[in-house]
């Protein structure tokens, strides 16, 4: 099979998704990678000639990866993920509001272009959470404590875009990072990015029945098939942090060869998920809760 492979700039030196296209040429494939941040693509002889059995993207935050992948995806070409999917879960304000319209157990969430407007949040909702809604990587994630930390914040989100913001889940510390793999889950425990001073060592740990419930629902509800959910275990249980599009997969036993086989059956098969089913919404929650 033929694979095209568009790598980020900022993961050029990374496993993934490098070590997978490697282990698919080991296994006899044609692999073309791409920079679509550092070269010339003349687009129409690249997406339109066929040559490819599907394209395959790793994406991060404001990087050109996407936008290639969705003119792949409008040719008819097969796309892992599915780029539609990709999308819903790239834009963490529509992620959030599809994955709690879904009924999955997520942080109330709130959205605004400007830092002076999530100001008007009430002091009593802190601590917060507060991130751009298209980031990646865990980067400009910040626990703000009070109010007046939120304008601190100011010059390094202007020009941001949209953020988001959710009442910080109180927890262990600890973050549990699942990871799916052609229909396949994975739990790792690793220290919280927003806890400093306290560090745990990434390690692999079994899932509870509900854990892996909710990370199943979540495959099924975005239409994703190689993805990852962050997940806190807060006072009232399992709550979802974060949703990702083709994660590093720490920990996997045999992370290469089982992302690369899952890669193999995508091409050859296809998804067998809908992407991004429509979410009917209890038309008795008001569309605009109180601060």
């Amino acid at each position: 099979m033929s694979f095209c492979f568009p790598v980020e700039e900022q993961y050029r030196g990374d496993g993934m998704p490098n070590q997978v296209a490697r282990q698919l040429r080991r296994w006899g494939h044609r692999v073309e990678v791409l920079r679509p941040g550092g070269e010339l693509l003349e687009l129409n002889s690249l997406v339109r000639s066929g040559r490819h059995d599907a394209w395959v993207l790793k994406t991060v935050s404001g990087g050109p990866g996407l936008g290639l992948l969705e003119a792949a995806a409008a040719c008819g070409l097969t796309t892992i993920n599915d780029a539609r999917a990709i999308r819903g879960v790239r834009d963490k304000a529509a992620a959030a509001v599809i994955a709690a319209g879904s009924g999955l157990p997520v942080p109330q969430t709130w959205a605004a272009a400007r830092l002076a407007d999530l100001a008007r949040i009430s002091g009593g909702r802190y601590p917060l959470v507060v991130k751009p809604a298209d980031g990646s990587s865990g980067r400009g994630v910040h626990l703000v404590r009070r109010p007046e930390e939120l304008l601190a914040l100011a010059g390094e989100f202007a020009g941001a875009g949209l953020l988001i913001a959710q009442p910080y889940v109180p927890n262990s510390g600890v973050d549990l990072k699942v990871y799916c793999v052609g229909g396949r889950l994975y739990g790792t425990e690793r220290t919280s990015p927003l806890e400093h001073g306290r560090e745990v060592r990434d390690r692999p740990v079994p899932l509870t029945s509900e854990v892996a419930a909710i990370a199943a629902r979540i495959g099924e509800i975005f239409g994703l098939d190689l993805y990852g959910v962050d997940i806190v275990h807060g006072p009232d249980g399992p709550i979802v942090v974060d949703i990702n599009d083709f994660p590093s997969f720490r920990k996997v036993p045999r992370a290469v060869e089982t992302v690369a086989h899952a890669v193999l059956e995508l091409a050859r098969h296809g998804t067998s998920r809908p992407v991004l089913r429509p979410v009917e919404f209890d038309s008795r929650v008001p569309v605009a809760a109180r601060w």
